[in-house]
């Protein structure tokens, strides 16, 4: 049998969650056609959760978490890929309820795996990860419902998030004017260096909550946060603009008129990067590596091995991170 070393998230004595590096055997990973060795994760906010303990996203426990992988068949049963192939993995149930990319090694269903794009390396693709497909959904879905670069500015909420600084980053790149949205007003130097033209403080989305509308400010907007913040930004939206919804760090409710949907034509999009066919992914992740690809991905990411993720899943689950953290496994 083979060891490996995975990070656990565990229930200790006292009812706590905590988590640790432990070694595993390769027969104890789940049935699936594919074994990957992987090579690079991401630390996502979904991840942090399940860490933490919880049984919204994650129901057994002891588990490892990594909603992301990128890393080399080692074993295939299927046609379509061969030991030797370089393969990205995001979404589904890895790092869910199924053993996730925190570890050395992963098996899944063939069905999970894309072949890794000619234009991104491993590292690249997991830079990216679920925050980067997610982003890239979001401003597909804007330019769907017709948002332009010449309809106005698009709003990004969460602007220093994984999804956020992504979603600025590509925004700027399609020639898009970026306002960029944060709590922490010391990190406007970094969004602008990302190619936001505008940071706009929280607190001054959330002014108005009681206002059935607001005046008309964005052509259309990426909302990574939800709550009282995501309907600001609907009723701020110019007549016919469009806001492409997939986060819900502020709340789930939704509390608000229909005003803005019948007097103004405004559109809210949902955005999910996790059941989507394996053929939208597919297409989505072919745009980042060819004519979406952002140059310049360093300055929005942190790299830790295995041993420095609790530190990190405490700090994304504190609000104090910026960007992305990539996660070094081999």
């Amino acid at each position: 049998m083979t060891r490996f070393i995975a990070l656990q998230a565990r229930e200790n004595a006292t009812g706590e969650f905590e988590q640790a590096l432990v070694e595993r055997d390769i027969d104890e990973l789940p049935a699936g056609e594919l074994l990957i060795r992987v090579r690079y994760s991401s630390l996502n906010y979904k991840d942090a959760l399940s860490a933490s303990g919880n049984r919204g996203v994650t129901k057994h426990f002891p588990h490892t978490p990594g909603i992301d992988a990128a890393g080399v068949v080692e074993a295939s049963s299927v046609a379509e890929f061969s030991v030797g192939d370089e393969v990205i993995v995001t979404g589904y149930d890895l790092g869910m309820n199924t053993a996730g990319g925190f570890a050395q090694y992963i098996r899944i269903p063939a069905s999970w795996a894309l072949k890794r794009p000619q234009g991104l390396s491993l590292r690249e693709a997991m830079v990216l990860g679920t925050a980067g497909l997610t982003a890239a959904l979001c401003v597909d879905k804007l330019e769907q419902a017709g948002v332009t670069p010449d309809a106005g500015p698009v709003l990004v909420t969460g602007a220093t998030g994984g999804v956020g600084s992504i979603a600025v980053a590509l925004l700027a790149k399609l020639g898009y004017r970026v306002a960029a949205s944060t709590g922490k007003a010391q990190q406007g130097e970094f969004l602008t260096s990302l190619g936001a033209q505008q940071i706009v403080l929280r607190s001054e989305l959330l002014e108005g909550s009681e206002r059935p509308l607001l005046k008309e400010q964005w052509a259309g907007a990426v909302d990574t946060v939800g709550g009282d913040i995501l309907f600001n930004v609907v009723k701020s939206l110019r007549y016919g603009g469009s806001a492409a919804c997939c986060g819900l760090t502020a709340g789930v409710a939704f509390k608000g008129s229909v005003l803005p949907f019948i007097l103004r034509g405004v559109n809210l999009l949902g955005v999910d990067s996790v059941e989507l066919p394996l053929v939208v992914k597919a297409s989505m992740w072919d745009k980042l590596s060819l004519q979406w690809k952002l140059g310049g991905l360093d300055k929005l990411v942190s790299e830790v091995g295995l041993a420095q993720l609790p530190e990190a899943i405490a700090q994304i689950l504190a609000g104090r991170l910026v960007g992305r953290v990539l996660v070094r496994v081999d």
